[in-house]
């Protein structure tokens, strides 16, 4: 008689099967960190590439047009209106608001093709919490505009001897004609009109404009026309021979922080325009702007590199060589309220401004 046999089946036990499970969430665990970190380290990237191309586009932005300034102006600047109602303004709009805390022409009313505006860089003072530096600084720099030309018109003051607007008509020489001043890109209430003849300069903003007629009323936002001031204003010019003329770009690049909660941005004031033509916003999340300058010493014949204050010891804009910027910018996207801060620096020749050879 044959004794059958048991068929057992080959399986897992109870601590081979724990086992498993064990080396299972090990390697999963694994796997999870190792994503996690990738993860990470895409969004860091992700953050520092938008961070730096956000901070890239608002120094182009700058570089152009300090690299412009003191262009067209006379040699040294320009004296505005003294004896009047005080001094003018910059970084203001039509609405009286002025977007600096001190914005007003230094040394007596004078207006330099920079003018350095060091911890004068956040408006209404408001406080960056993000910022790692107390000073926040502006800066304003002020150059010809020579894409709307206004020496292409015949310039005569409308009554002379008083400097309270200027007719202008098509000098029949250029062709084809000039457009009309009040047309597309043209001449706009709050610009600034620089005018020049044998009796000198002077600086108008202006209050109305026609196809043919700039009114450079008194009482202007910027405080710059005072045909009662007793020189150096439109007035002082206006029987004058062989006028011509040029729209000023005053343009202010300042931080600003939104009452609505947003993060801080840069922003760009151009002349006394309307709020809603200026300021524009050039780049969000902009936490920091700091400027210095290389600056000729007239005293000490030696060049002040990185003078982040030359109004404040007595130096002269007009002896500027170069102006240093760095720009802090916090990351646009945040991940898990992580933001990635950067700064971004360069340097600008100021081409237009007063040069001399240190080296000699």
């Amino acid at each position: 008689m044959k004794i059958p046999t048991q068929n057992s089946k080959g399986g897992f036990t109870l601590m081979e099967l724990m086992v498993a499970i064990a080396l299972g969430l090990i390697v999963m665990t694994a796997m999870a960190g190792l994503f996690k970190t990738g993860m990470d380290s895409t969004m860091v990237v992700m953050q520092r590439a938008e961070t730096q191309q956000n901070m890239r586009a608002a120094i182009d932005l700058m570089v152009k047009d300090i690299s412009m300034a003191g262009a067209g102006l006379p040699s040294g600047g320009i004296q505005l209106p003294l004896g009047g109602s005080g001094a003018s303004k910059f970084g203001c709009d039509q609405t009286g608001i002025c977007h600096v805390p001190t914005h007003t022409y230094p040394n007596g009313n004078y207006m330099y093709g920079i003018i350095p505006g060091f911890n004068n860089g956040v408006e209404a003072n408001a406080v960056i919490p993000a910022a790692p530096a107390a000073i926040n600084d502006s800066i304003t720099s002020i150059y010809c505009d020579y894409n709307f030309q206004l020496f292409e018109y015949n310039i005569a003051f409308t009554v002379p001897g008083n400097g309270g607007s200027i007719t202008l008509t098509p000098n029949p020489v250029y062709v084809p004609p000039p457009p009309a001043i009040n047309g597309a890109g043209g001449i706009q209430v709050g610009d600034l009109i620089y005018l020049s003849n044998n009796l000198g300069a002077a600086v108008g903003e202006v209050t109305n404009v026609s196809a043919t007629v700039i009114t450079f009323a008194d009482a202007d936002p910027l405080n710059i026309n005072q045909s009662g001031a007793t020189s150096n204003n439109i007035k002082a010019i206006s029987t004058g021979l062989s006028t011509v003329a040029y729209r000023l770009f005053a343009v202010t690049y300042y931080l600003t922080v939104p009452a609505n909660g947003q993060t801080p941005r840069l922003m760009r004031q151009v002349n006394g325009l309307s709020p809603t033509v200026s300021p524009v916003p050039v780049a969000d999340d902009i936490i920091n702007l700091q400027f210095s300058y290389d600056i000729y010493n007239s005293t000490t014949s030696a060049l002040d590199a990185n003078q982040p204050n030359p109004l404040g010891v007595g130096d002269s804009p007009n002896l500027m060589q170069k102006v240093n910027i760095l720009l802090m910018g916090q990351s646009l996207v945040n991940n898990l309220k992580k933001s990635q801060n950067l700064y971004l620096a360069t340097s600008v020749s100021a081409r237009n401004m007063a040069f001399r050879n240190s080296y000699q």
